[in-house]
């Protein structure tokens, strides 16, 4: 379970005295890679309303939801900076690392909190604002600090802090949240768990050091295998319902149909495999890698469908 970041008295790997931090440490709190999707299905969601938003604005849209997608991972690495510690694959990070101290990681994540959610309002309108607050503070308060350390469960709710950003550039857009964005909301959180417990499998001993109950760790690699196969499912249904509403055309359920169908396939491949050595799971590591590109091709997919049919 992660320490709190108050307690005193326990040294951490940023309690020394060391220099100023240098800017590529704050950017890679950022988790720059992370937010690439972030910030795609955010524009997806963008281009994809009706109505119309001036170019300088829809920029300021995206940046904001970068922003606030930065803000978000930073405050997450100031929290687990001793969990960071314990994990091969992310005790290189700024804090971990002991190239930053805690605090100025603590100033910049709650500075850019407030500066994303203060310059979206004001640019577009308040409910794209507040969307955006929700989505920081659900991944910060809801996932990190309550969910994460505490229950094998944890991603399958925080998911829901990913899914937000295509509602974000909807508001920003038409200033209200219908049936579409909703759709694609619940995509992405039920894709969550499938994509992120492809990972769990072939990184489970970090989170075992680390001692975060993630399902591999707590529940075993077979149940997990199992819980993909039945989410996945689960984010099938969600993937076609904006096709079955009729909310998108042929090209989206074209995408949707097959890139399903192949999500389906790698995660069967995975279900039936009882490989325990991470050097070994090519299938678990190829649907990993594939469920990025799915989103990215699902989203994609929205935006020529809306634009055809405009």
């Amino acid at each position: 379970m992660a320490s709190s970041p108050f307690a005193t008295g326990a040294q951490t790997p940023t309690d020394s005295p060391m220099l100023p931090a240098h800017w590529r440490d704050f950017v890679a709190l950022t988790k720059p890679r992370v937010m690439t999707l972030v910030v795609f299905t955010g524009l997806c969601g963008l281009l994809a309303a009706p109505g119309h938003i001036h170019p300088i604005l829809a920029f300021t849209t995206i940046l904001c939801i970068a922003i606030g997608a930065g803000a978000a991972a930073a405050l997450n690495q100031w929290y687990e900076a001793d969990i960071d510690a314990k994990m091969k694959r992310t005790a290189n990070r700024p804090l971990p690392a002991g190239r930053m101290d805690r605090q100025s990681a603590l100033h910049f994540g709650v500075g850019l909190s407030f500066f994303s959610v203060v310059l979206l309002g004001l640019a577009t309108n308040w409910l794209a604002a507040a969307v955006l607050a929700v989505s920081i503070l659900f991944y910060v308060l809801v996932y990190t600090i309550w969910l994460k350390p505490r229950t094998a469960q944890n991603i399958v709710i925080g998911g829901a802090a990913g899914a937000f950003p295509p509602v974000i550039g909807w508001a920003a857009v038409t200033g209200d949240i219908s049936a579409l964005p909703v759709a694609l909301f619940m995509l992405i959180f039920f894709w969550t768990p499938p994509h992120f417990w492809a990972l769990a499998l072939f990184v489970k001993t970090d989170y075992a050091a680390a001692g975060i109950p993630m399902l591999p760790v707590v529940s075993g690699e077979v149940v997990t295998r199992r819980q993909i196969w039945g989410y996945t499912a689960i984010m099938a249904i969600a993937a076609m319902a904006p096709v079955l509403l009729q909310l998108t055309g042929i090209v989206y359920g074209t995408a949707a149909l097959l890139g399903t169908a192949l999500f389906a396939v790698f995660a069967f491949q995975v279900y039936r495999r009882r490989e325990s050595d991470p050097a070994r799971m090519a299938p678990e590591k190829r649907l990993f890698k594939y469920s990025i590109l799915y989103l990215f091709l699902l989203f994609g997919a929205v935006v020529v469908d809306r634009w055809l049919l405009a």
